[in-house]
């Protein structure tokens, strides 16, 4: 079943002799429990594409679905509340709120939607990411493979239709980043997750189901 489907995508900034065409008319789609990775240099789009699936920026033109919804058909405010609860993000940052501890940090997803925490499924949660003796450690207390299992766990609390990953391993040795992919790995399997991520390191790319090549704004090779 077609979880996410990308139709014409194009961004372009700048206007005249300033204008930068950074994704140029790519379409591709994704089925529900796939693993898929999009590679690419620096510059060559990827992620521009990852902002734009996420809703995070607008496209010059194109659509996108998620789960059957066209994003762009909604406003901003509707679009805020449609990535809360369908899309997770990941970010090679971690962007996780300094003062709020493990548990709150990968809960705050749902507080922030009205939504209860179920404590059978928290605990579960905080097993499979191996942070159950870590849940009340603040971020600056935690080693930077924990805090990216930590933004993992925000990303899987909603159960969202789709997980982004934007250079998920690009701040860590290569022993913890090796454990995050297996992570993402395991949750595509165990939970039926879908993940798109992005990463310029191939060894990484390898592990998903399938591997999209974009240079210059434009696919180029499918695998």
């Amino acid at each position: 079943m077609e979880i996410l489907k990308v139709e014409g995508l194009t961004k372009i900034y700048g206007k005249g002799e300033n204008k930068v065409v950074a994704l140029d008319d790519v379409s591709f789609s994704v089925n529900k429990g796939e693993f898929v990775a999009i590679v690419g240099a620096s510059g060559s789009g990827k992620s521009t594409l990852l902002h734009l699936i996420g809703g995070v920026d607008r496209p010059t033109s194109g659509k996108v679905f998620i789960d059957d919804k066209d994003i762009f058909a909604m406003n901003d405010d509707k679009i805020a509340i449609f990535r809360r609860r369908q899309v997770g993000l990941i970010y090679q940052f971690y962007n996780l709120i300094p003062i709020l501890n493990v548990e709150e940090n990968i809960t705050l997803p749902l507080e922030l939607d009205g939504r209860k925490v179920e404590e059978k499924e928290l605990n579960s949660l905080l097993n499979t990411l191996g942070l159950s003796s870590r849940r009340k450690h603040l971020p600056n207390e935690l080693s930077g493979g924990q805090q990216q299992r930590t933004s993992i766990g925000r990303a899987l609390i909603t159960h969202p239709a789709i997980i982004l990953a934007d250079e998920p391993t690009g701040n860590l040795d290569s022993k913890a980043s090796d454990e995050i992919v297996d992570l993402l790995k395991m949750s595509n399997k165990k939970y039926n997750q879908t993940i798109v991520m992005i990463t310029h390191n191939l060894d990484i790319a390898a592990k998903a189901d399938r591997i999209i090549k974009i240079e210059d704004g434009q696919i180029v090779k499918e695998v």
